[in-house]
């Protein structure tokens, strides 16, 4: 006779416990138990513990079966794992985290992270092979528009399956309805005004009443007009990975030394400032002849703006120039700081828009948003759960099917939120994913290589740049722990099909099979791969933070990120003025409408997971759990050198502080 010591644990959210009628059975390489029933009641965060009886050793644990049945009702049980103690003491664990639904069995793997070739059992093999087909039928591939990232194939957050819904807490929290009523109330007074704003000031008074989110919207009003100020946002702003460093004018952008030179100072020149590296751009190129709509009626209007920035003696970033098309001449000046100031004003403005549309659809839909589906639905489909890699990455999709899910439902869905709100029409919205997607290099997305090729390694100030690569790095490290305890050399990499699928069906849905992108298509080798994976987990965590999180602190001042311009960008000098300007920039009640977006987009919801928390223990080896607190030691480290710096800085740079950097996309 061996007896096993059985303890089932049941998560600690709400409703995670049931009244039905839960069952054990023990798989073990000799043979297995009986059915044994655990119990009828399981309440959450609390455990059972039994005793399983078998007429043999089983020899070692492999596997457990769970089964859930009812007499009446259905009463859904979280399970969060199960721990089996063996004759000898030996301890095995099940990391579970999932829900039983209906009556079901759910078999679940002992914890220790197995490749395929790990695997010399046939029925673990069987199992791995079963898993991965559920899966597959579970979370399929569809389109969702030509030339973007394919999705998850669900039309609604009510055909998700329940492992990756919303938890119970957010779901009645998530403040999607509650912020967004609460907000839609507080904006009451504002959204029925379809006329312009009566004074720049007047703008003030839509989120002075967002009581503790109005700190930094003060500064940007105050500040906004500033030309140090505007040059800083492309550093630390929501889109700091579109400026580049510029050597050479393109032909399309014809700025002369006379232009610029009383921007420069004295002692240089044009020519001096390029060769010498002080001169930067910004291009909105993929905006060029993107349709626009109406809004209540009236016509909106998208300009494809060039601007050059110049850094001055002190280190700081100024424009020094701007082309607001991509074809120049007499009807597309060149607006310089000593122009009239509202012209100048306007021509930033227009800047700024642009800059709203590249940072939303791009910046942070593409490139974090759908990119992180993709990694998503990826993983769940060729990485079983005793996979080492499933285990490293699933925290950082934790409610990311779910939020993208409901982005399609109510934000970038025909009639949604952005297409409400701005001024591309649905299918203009369309097209500039399309192009962006085509754009996307491999590069861009890893943050050491993209710093590179833009040539901004020695920009000072740049604090997206300093705080991304301490996160990065400290990604990496972590990453290549657990990358070289699991696999040997490039053989190990090479060889494991699981692996290659899933980084094959990234390339395919992801990046639609584009070669030119750079996107790997498999990998070779250790290094490879550890880049890779490196690159998944900042995207999903801290590339998300550093694009979303300052959303509303920098756009609820309109000026500064305005949605739509209901005048079409100016063909000649000396026409703008305050209430030209005024009745350019959006009117009241679709100010309104883009901030409920902003206040949702970049709201903290209670149940949220840091970068580096790990509630679930899906690994259960002594190394990787070392791993994961040396890699939560580092990130308090960065947490501490970027609060020391905030201490004396006069508008704080906070959004990669890994106190607010979740590990998921998860808003």
């Amino acid at each position: 006779m061996a007896t096993y010591k059985v303890t089932v644990a049941t998560g600690d959210m709400v409703e995670a416990g049931t009244n039905n009628s839960i069952s054990i059975t023990l798989v073990g390489s000799n043979g297995e138990s009986r059915q044994t029933t655990v119990s009828f009641l399981f309440l959450p965060g609390k455990e059972r513990s039994l005793s399983v009886h078998c007429g043999q050793d089983l020899g070692p644990i492999v596997l457990i079966r769970l089964h859930k049945w009812r007499l009446f009702l259905e009463d859904a049980w979280f399970c969060k794992d199960v721990r089996v103690t063996a004759p000898n003491g030996t301890l095995y664990r099940f990391p579970c985290y999932q829900w039983l639904e209906g009556v079901t069995t759910v078999e679940v793997r002992e914890g220790s992270g197995k490749k395929l070739v790990d695997d010399k059992l046939q029925i673990l093999k069987d199992h791995r092979r079963r898993e991965l087909a559920a899966r597959q039928e579970a979370y399929r591939w569809k389109n969702y528009a030509q030339g973007w990232p394919r999705c998850l194939s669900v039309d609604s957050i009510f055909e998700l399956d329940s492992n990756i819904q919303f938890s119970r807490i957010r779901a009645t929290n998530f403040t999607g309805f509650l912020i967004f009523q609460g907000a839609s109330h507080f904006l009451s007074g504002f959204l029925l005004r379809h006329s312009s704003w009566n004074s720049l000031d007047e703008m003030r008074t839509i989120f002075s009443r967002t009581q503790g989110r109005d700190i930094v919207p003060e500064y940007v009003a105050k500040h906004w007009q500033e030309d140090d100020f505007f040059g800083s946002q492309f550093l630390n702003g929501n889109n700091p990975i579109i400026i580049r460093r510029c050597t050479t004018l393109p032909l399309k952008f014809p700025v002369t030394p006379e232009m610029v030179a009383g921007s420069l100072g004295g002692g240089t020149d044009l020519g001096k400032e390029l060769q010498e590296g002080r001169i930067f751009i910004v291009d909105y190129k993929l905006l060029e002849d993107i349709p626009t709509d109406t809004i209540y009626g009236r016509q909106q209007y998208i300009a494809a703006p060039l601007c050059l920035l110049h850094q001055g003696t002190d280190g700081l970033l100024r424009p020094i120039a701007i082309q607001l098309s991509q074809t120049p001449g007499p009807s597309s000046p060149i607006f310089l700081p000593s122009d009239d100031e509202w012209d100048w004003l306007l021509a930033k403005t227009w800047v700024r828009n642009a800059d709203f549309y590249i940072h939303q659809l791009l910046t942070h839909l593409l490139r974090t948003h759908l990119f992180g589906e993709v990694f998503a639905i990826a993983t769940l489909r060729h990485l079983p759960t005793c996979h080492p890699f499933f285990k490293l990455l699933m925290p950082h999709f934790h409610f990311t099917l779910h939020i993208n899910t409901l982005a399609r439902s109510v934000l970038i869905n025909q009639g949604g939120l952005i297409d409400k709100g701005s001024g591309v029409t649905y299918e203009g919205l369309l097209l500039v994913v399309q192009r962006g997607l085509e754009q996307v290099t491999y590069t861009s997305l890893c943050l050491p290589d993209d710093i590179r090729q833009r040539g901004m390694s020695d920009v000072p100030n740049y604090h997206y740049r300093d705080d991304g690569m301490s996160l990065w790095e400290a990604i990496e490290s972590f990453v290549t722990g657990i990358v070289t305890f699991y696999y040997g050399g490039d053989a190990a990499v090479s060889g494991d099909t699981e692996l290659q699928a899933w980084v094959m069906d990234i390339f395919t849905n992801g990046f639609l099979g584009r070669t030119s992108s750079g996107i790997p298509s498999s990998l070779q080798t250790v290094a490879e791969l550890i880049k890779f994976l490196t690159m998944v987990m900042f995207t999903c965590s801290a590339q998300h933070a550093a694009v979303n999180n300052g959303q509303y602190d920098l756009g609820a001042f309109v000026p500064n990120a305005p949605s739509s311009m209901r005048h079409p960008p100016p063909c000649e000098k000396g026409r703008a003025f305050l209430q030209h300007f005024l009745d350019t920039i959006p009117e009241v009640s679709t100010t309104a409408n883009i901030l409920v977006a902003l206040i949702l987009l970049s709201s903290q919801l209670k149940d949220r997971r840091l970068l580096g928390q790990y509630p679930e223990e899906w690994f259960t080896e002594a190394e990787p759990r070392r791993l994961i607190r040396a890699f939560q030691g580092r990130l308090e480290e960065i947490r501490d050198r970027i609060e020391e710096r905030n201490q004396v800085a006069e508008l704080r740079y906070n959004y990669l502080n890994p106190l607010e950097t979740e590990n998921s996309i998860s808003i």
